[in-house]
């Protein structure tokens, strides 16, 4: 959707806004000021109701997006319940095993689960997706297996899959490089003319780097079959929002020329509908989208981060009222789309989930101390070789010690 602007005013950076509870989808106001909520696109409510849009509705853009989930079934809906369940249960078991010592780091997704698998479940086997490191639950979207992206926070290996298995990039841990990769990537596939779609995910603090904004342009320049889906969860670390931006995110696609919209991310199917509809654009050749989905991150930056040192509690509960799993469920509930059965057999599964978790990690070999020498040159290096040999004396060396 093409993004109309008036003049720029600050916005109000308050997660404990009722972000979403209009339900309407208009982009066009500068954002929300003291006392108001911002303006984006829902589909279902926190209470879990269905927004229902006439094919005559007034807002016709809100109308188009709604189309595209208009005939999803029961059991798909029950699917993105699944999705969102079990990805907040292998979330949860990941920072539960970093806080026992079995992994170095871990970035939660908590409270973000509906803007990843809307978003993920939108995507088709042939588009690319390029995470940054808390996609977890568009990995599980894509297919990759949820221990292997503990490797690499345990330090076993640099990424612990083939990207190309599953058209999912490994993360990126530098900030915001991966729109970078992202839009050369499709730049690669519309010179290919192939009909697929890239979708780069990164964040609101990401949304700063110079690495985006020469994404944007390229993308722009280029017509790109580019996706950004931006997840604004209100902070940066401890950097909120408005201190970053004076417009809402999704309005800077203006000035590159490409359409915005702001999503509500704890409605996953808002996420669903607005991603299909960006990703046919770009498959159609219309270029680059900026999607925002506006949502909060429940628990800390990283498992190294105290997020009680910048933020009230009081700010997390108002968005705990907004869960986006919680809001599925009571709209399962109230439309008979799922009975107890269902959620005690996904319960089941959800447990069943975090132990092979924990038993995967636990298992995972120590890495081959010489594999940091080999595929650093094509066809070998004396340097490289020279290094390899003054490790192995040194590793040597502390058997000598225990020989003694």
């Amino acid at each position: 959707m093409t993004v109309d602007s008036s003049a720029a005013r600050k916005p109000r950076r308050s997660a404990a806004g009722k972000a979403g509870t209009t339900g309407t989808a208009s982009n066009t106001s500068t954002g929300a000021t003291k006392g108001t909520e911002p303006e984006l696109v829902q589909l279902l409510t926190p209470e879990g109701k269905r927004v229902r849009i006439a094919k005559n509705a007034k807002n016709a853009q809100l109308s188009e997006y709604a189309q595209y989930v208009a005939d999803i079934t029961p059991e798909e809906l029950r699917g993105l319940y699944r999705d969102m369940v079990l990805t907040r249960r292998f979330d949860a078991e990941a920072t539960a095993l970093q806080r026992q010592g079995e992994l170095g780091l871990w970035a939660s997704l908590l409270g973000q689960e509906a803007a990843q698998i809307g978003s993920g479940r939108a995507t088709r086997p042939d588009d690319y997706v390029f995470p940054t490191y808390r996609e977890h639950g568009v990995a599980w979207c894509r297919g990759v297996d949820p221990t292997n992206l503990l490797g690499m926070f345990r330090g076993v290996n640099h990424g612990g899959w083939d990207p190309n298995s599953n058209n999912f990039h490994l993360y990126t841990i530098v900030i915001g490089s991966q729109t970078l990769h992202a839009t050369g990537y499709a730049m690669g596939v519309a010179k290919d003319g192939a009909d697929s779609a890239v979708i780069a995910y990164f964040g609101d603090g990401a949304s700063s780097q110079g690495d985006v904004a020469e994404s944007f342009t390229f993308s722009a320049v280029y017509n790109a079959p580019v996706v950004f889906f931006c997840q604004n969860n209100q902070w940066a670390i401890s950097e909120p929002t408005e201190k970053q931006t004076r417009v809402p995110l999704y309005q800077r696609a203006q000035g590159y020329g490409f359409p915005g919209v702001r999503v509500d991310g704890n409605d996953v199917l808002a996420c669903l509908a607005v991603t299909r509809w960006a990703l046919e654009r770009a498959r159609n050749g219309e270029g680059p989208t900026l999607v925002e989905a506006y949502t909060y991150r429940m628990g800390a930056h990283t498992t190294s981060d105290d997020p009680t040192r910048y933020r009230h509690d009081d700010e997390r509960a108002a968005w705990e009222a907004k869960d986006p799993i919680l809001r599925l469920r009571r709209y399962l509930e109230a439309a008979n789309h799922a009975d107890e059965g269902f959620f005690a057999e996904l319960e089941t599964e959800s447990e069943a989930l975090g132990k092979r978790v924990r038993e995967v990690v636990r298992a995972m070999p120590d890495p081959d101390t010489f594999a940091i020498f080999e595929n650093v040159y094509a066809d070998g290096h004396a340097l490289v070789d020279e290094e390899r040999a003054q490790f192995a004396a040194y590793q040597a060396s502390f058997a000598d010690a225990e020989g003694v």
